[in-house]
């Protein structure tokens, strides 16, 4: 959304698109559950005073799914109003993972991952708009 105002959203949140490539050719993209909404969605989290949007996309990242990752491409950010009535802008980057073999360990927020194809996550993933994320991804790789 060019000449969107990031700063203006009262809920700032940043997130990842993570991908490896697939044994068996093309790619793969991380997708997490998360129980208190029982829903399958990208990891993302909200950022940390002082956090800039990028450092707040890799720890979330890091903290949701075990993966120490590299930033690529930004990609379209969500903006929505949150079950709150807040609007929140969540900012989206294409990411590598520096080792794919990291360990996922379930946690309170995430108690699943899996990697799976794009038109998996897809048909996985519970929102429209990171379906688009996935879609937008697929052009960069």
């Amino acid at each position: 959304m060019p000449g969107m105002d990031y700063e203006a959203a009262e809920v700032k949140a940043s997130g990842g698109v993570v991908w490896r490539p697939a044994v068996a050719g093309g790619v793969e993209l991380a997708v997490v559950h998360r129980p208190r909404y029982d829903d399958w969605s990208l990891p993302k989290g909200k950022l940390d005073a002082g956090e800039s949007w990028e450092q707040a996309a890799l720890r979330e990242v890091d903290e949701e799914v075990g993966l120490a990752c590299r930033l690529g491409p930004e990609l379209p950010p969500v903006a929505y109003t949150d079950n709150k009535g807040r609007a929140k802008v969540v900012r989206y980057w294409l990411m590598e993972p520096q080792d794919a073999r990291a360990d996922f360990t379930p946690n309170d927020e995430v108690d699943a991952m899996r990697w799976v194809d794009p038109g998996t996550a897809a048909e996985l993933l519970s929102y429209p708009h990171d379906v688009a994320l996935v879609r937008a991804a697929q052009e960069h790789l």
